[in-house]
């Protein structure tokens, strides 16, 4: 029996390329467990590590067997003689490729998600964690795209057919070349405007936005687009490219705080300076209010009335315009109870002439 395995294994080289690739899966197995055990001891205390070590488990999981397969293959003459070197060695080259891109996007993501749960936004000053977590979800997500291209250009440049129709294809068709240009240009330039908005940051998630007239916050910010939500609920999606080239309102660029107008027209004959009382009183009874500013002023007058402006500052846009409506309410309420007759009126004088020529006959 021993003799028949010896003479298999000299006569057979397919026998001994099995039992190679054979050895070689079972030493990956091996050297896979040793390392995920050795760097999961070493990432004790780091988060971003620990995250990214479970997110890495399945490609992992594939990228030392085959790390180790084409050292093998390559490394045994049976392949050679076999004719299988160069068939197996592109194979797993390209293989290699796809699964270390595979690993470097579940990289980026739980650097992602680290960041998320490092700097969350549901807190009451949330700017710094909003420009933190903007930076990472656009340059992250930009970085995915980047390697994606980069694994799918490595991958079929390492196919001989391909490569040769490539280089045919760019020697002969300079005018697709150029229509392929023109119609990823948008790709492109969503791609740049998304580096732009990671570094400059003109808008951040969560950020209060006036777009075309849309009064919402910033929900998702992808490679391409952004997500507006709109206060009644509805989404408005914007290309990345829009914020560079377009002006906008940014009510939470550099704070959250506002200071909210309310506008009223009164009579000639009304006093201010109880008026001024009544919204110092609702300002302090009001817990949308943050202290800072709460005056009233005559801002306009007319043939007619008197235009009154009311600021009144708040935390966020929505204690302001909670703030704000409130504000409205208890001015109107109080005028009609202690001023009823001094909401704008029209005046008008009569004359009675007494001219004998008008006077109808007796």
């Amino acid at each position: 029996m021993t003799d028949q395995l010896l003479e298999l294994w000299h006569d057979q080289p397919w026998v001994r390329l099995g039992v190679t690739v054979i050895v070689a899966l079972l030493l990956a197995i091996v050297l896979h467990r040793l390392a995920r055990a050795l760097l999961w001891r070493l990432s004790d205390g780091h988060p971003m590590a620990r995250e990214m070590l479970r997110r890495a488990r399945a490609p992992m999981g594939w990228l030392v067997p085959l790390l180790v397969l084409a050292v093998a293959v390559r490394a045994r003459p049976e392949a050679a003689a076999l004719h299988l070197a160069d068939t197996l060695g592109q194979l797993l080259a390209i293989l290699l490729v796809a699964v270390a891109t595979w690993l470097g996007v579940r990289c980026i993501g739980a650097a992602e998600v680290f960041f998320t749960h490092r700097f969350p936004v549901d807190t009451k000053d949330n700017l710094q964690a909003r420009r933190v977590l903007t930076q990472a979800r656009v340059l992250g997500r930009t970085a995915t795209v980047l390697l994606i291209l980069i694994g799918l250009a490595a991958c079929l440049m390492m196919i001989p057919g391909v490569r040769q129709i490539g280089a045919s294809l760019l020697a002969s068709a300079g005018l697709a070349g150029l229509a392929v240009g023109l119609a990823a240009k948008p790709v492109l330039s969503n791609l740049i405007a998304g580096l732009q908005i990671a570094i400059t940051q003109p808008i951040r998630l969560d950020d209060v936005v006036i777009i075309e007239g849309e009064w919402g916050r910033i929900e998702e910010i992808t490679g391409t687009y952004v997500v507006v939500r709109i206060w009644d609920e509805r989404r408005l999606v914007v290309p990345l490219n829009w914020f560079i080239e377009n002006p906008f309102q940014n009510w939470t660029r550099t704070s959250a705080q506002l200071i909210g107008t309310v506008f009223l027209w009164v009579d000639y004959r009304v006093p201010l300076e109880p008026l001024r009382e009544e919204v110092k009183r609702l300002c302090k009874e009001a817990l949308q209010w943050d202290g800072r500013v709460c005056v009233l002023q005559v801002t306009d007058a007319n043939e007619r009335a008197i235009q009154l402006r009311v600021l009144a500052s708040a935390a966020d846009s929505g204690s302001a315009w909670d703030l704000r409506c409130r504000v409205r309410e208890g001015m109107i309420a109080f005028l009609q109870r202690q001023y009823p007759d001094s909401l704008p009126r029209l005046r008008t004088e009569v004359e009675q002439r007494r001219d004998a020529r008008l006077q109808p006959p007796a």
